[in-house]
């Protein structure tokens, strides 16, 4: 429940650009992978890095899990909203979601990302393909 009221302005809705929205998702730490498990649709919160265009994290080894998201479509989506100021924006990036198998490039990535949220983890790339933004404001 709100406890502040927001401003009596219009609220505003603005499309970001490409590079804007990997810009403000490259500045919070958690964001969500969104992909199908069983028919139906499942997110799971994570750390994330880009590696270039491409979202890089790590998921708890799960062998549902990692069957799911291997070699699919998904989504990914980061955002920050303020509830005082009613201010915000959310950003996705869609695309091929593949396993990191290589050990150079697991070396590599293992030191850039925060600990994984368990005892042994599984790291996926997901290719930039669409990405889409939006900023939301008063």
């Amino acid at each position: 429940m709100r406890t502040t009221p927001v401003s009596a302005s219009a609220p505003t809705v603005e499309q970001l650009t490409a590079v804007e929205a990997l810009r403000l998702m490259a500045g919070v730490p958690v964001g969500r992978v969104v992909f199908t498990e069983g028919a139906l649709p499942a997110i799971r919160p994570v750390h994330f890095l880009f590696d270039g265009a491409d979202v890089v994290f790590r998921i708890v080894a799960d062998q549902r899990l990692a069957a799911a998201l291997h070699n699919t479509v998904v989504a990914f989506e980061a955002d920050e909203y303020d509830a005082v100021d009613g201010t915000g924006w959310t950003a996705t990036v869609t695309g091929h979601a593949t396993r990191v198998d290589n050990v150079a490039e697991i070396t590599r990535l293992d030191g850039l990302l925060p600990r994984p949220w368990g005892p042994e983890a599984v790291l996926f790339r997901v290719e930039a393909e669409i990405v889409t933004g939006r900023r939301v404001g008063y």
